[in-house]
């Protein structure tokens, strides 16, 4: 039985020692149990560990979700160890934050750091990806009127909308550019490289390492080169990508980037963090002229005001569950099951797979799109009616320039398939767009 993404996500089962009375941290959870020894693409199909896995996390029997792309939940002992966080926050309220919160803190951002290939004084914690984008988009200071800034029709909603907002602020032009249909690695690379060549005054660019839409990942290592010998900085979206693919910052080689800590990594909610490398600091604003830290340290890049400390202290729990399962066996697993059900389905008349057959170009997600249907009215209803007949919760997504689509990760077996002499066919639901609207 395929397994949903939320079970697949975090390694095995720990034990944690609760906060003593003197308001202690509790201790980071230990790996029980150990994974298979050999090759991740063997672990990846052996069933019977990966149902050891599910056992690790509590889930609603209600519906099968496959819209694992908002938010991934905490497996058991990190929602634990956030429990014990909270009640240890609760009962020691501000003499913890004004006591051994920050050097707590500090030392789970030495851990990250390691975790993720950089120096602990090249990351921020932030709220996410998100907060971490806006930071690094509207703190970029190398920008004068008339120079111009990229991204494409792929790359997050709320990071585009930031990339608009520096039209006004800094006086620049936007270039938008549109991913092609149907995508290929060596593809993606010739349109960002045209695109550089076509706009000489784009001096910042916005590239997703794996995009919430489709799931495309693109070679963003090559596509950051490119951009460097034309003088472009690149501000690199890795929030879905960590904890999905096996990678470190190295492998990316961007001096900007945003990562999430509550998408694929299993912490709390309300978890992430900006990387500028150490050299390239002078060349993001202090949030707001923040004082809190000093010029020099990258924590004056962002000003969340109180963060959810609990979170914080609960995030070493989260990376205790990556590093027993290993990404390499993570990002294994989980494009093992993409594949389960886009080999089923991709010679299905009417059905189009929006990302290529090219292991590197795919983690988890990924979209699908009816023929003829490609409005949201239209993704939207079909979402709806996968729910509503089936149990089957997923999500309509736009941006994409030959219209919208409907974002999974992971087979779906109830769909409906039927056998005709031309082939296999998809039998959509009759789309109903006044219906969609309400």
């Amino acid at each position: 039985m395929p397994l949903s993404r939320r079970r697949l996500v975090a390694s095995l089962g720990t034990l944690a020692t609760p906060a003593n009375a003197l308001g202690q941290p509790p201790s980071s959870p230990q790996p029980v149990t150990a994974r298979p020894a050999g090759d991740p693409a063997r672990t990846a199909r052996d069933e019977d560990f990966w149902r050891h896995v599910a056992r690790q996390y509590r889930v609603s029997d209600d519906f099968i979700n496959l819209e694992n792309g908002y938010y991934g939940i905490m497996p058991t002992a990190v929602l634990d160890a956030y429990r014990r966080n909270v009640e240890r926050l609760n009962s020691l309220n501000s003499y913890l934050l004004r006591t051994t919160y920050k050097a707590e803190a500090d030392q789970i951002r030495q851990r990250v750091a390691v975790t993720v290939g950089a120096a602990k004084e090249e990351i921020a914690f932030t709220r996410g990806g998100t907060e971490a984008l806006q930071c690094l988009i509207g703190g970029y200071r190398n920008l004068r009127p008339g120079d111009a800034v990229m991204y494409a029709d792929l790359d997050y909603h709320s990071a585009r909308y930031a990339m608009n907002w520096l039209q006004d602020r800094r006086g620049v032009d936007v270039v938008r550019i549109a991913i092609p249909e149907p995508a290929t690695r060596r593809a993606i690379l010739d349109t960002y490289t045209r695109a550089l060549e076509d706009h000489p005054r784009v001096k910042l660019l916005l590239l997703t390492h794996l995009n919430n839409i489709t799931g495309l990942v693109p070679p963003v290592q090559e596509i950051v080169t490119a951009a460097r010998v034309r003088g472009v900085d690149v501000i690199v979206d890795a929030a879905h990508s960590w904890g999905q693919l096996d990678f470190t910052l190295p492998d990316l080689g961007a001096d900007f980037g945003v990562f999430s800590l509550h998408k694929w990594m299993g912490a709390p909610l309300g978890t992430g963090f900006l990387y500028i490398r150490k050299d390239r600091l002078a060349d993001i604003d202090r949030a707001f002229a923040d004082e809190t830290y000093p010029d020099d340290d990258i924590r004056s890049r962002v000003h969340s005001g109180t963060l959810d400390a609990a979170a914080v202290l609960s995030v070493p729990a989260a990376l205790d569950f990556h590093q027993a399962l290993g990404s390499a066996v993570k990002q294994a697993r989980l494009q093992y099951l993409r594949n389960r059900w886009v080999q089923q389905t991709r010679d299905i008349e009417g059905l189009d797979i929006l990302t290529p057959n090219e292991s590197a170009a795919y983690g988890a997600i990924t979209s699908f799109r009816l023929g003829g249907h490609s409005s949201e009215a239209d993704n939207t209803a079909i979402a709806q009616y996968l729910m509503e007949h089936h149990g089957i919760f997923t999500v309509r997504r736009g941006g994409p320039v030959r219209g919208d689509c409907v974002r999974q990760r992971r087979r779906c077996s109830r769909c409906r398939i039927s056998s005709t002499r031309s082939g296999r066919r998809f039998t959509p639901p009759r789309v109903d767009s006044a219906r969609a609207e309400l």
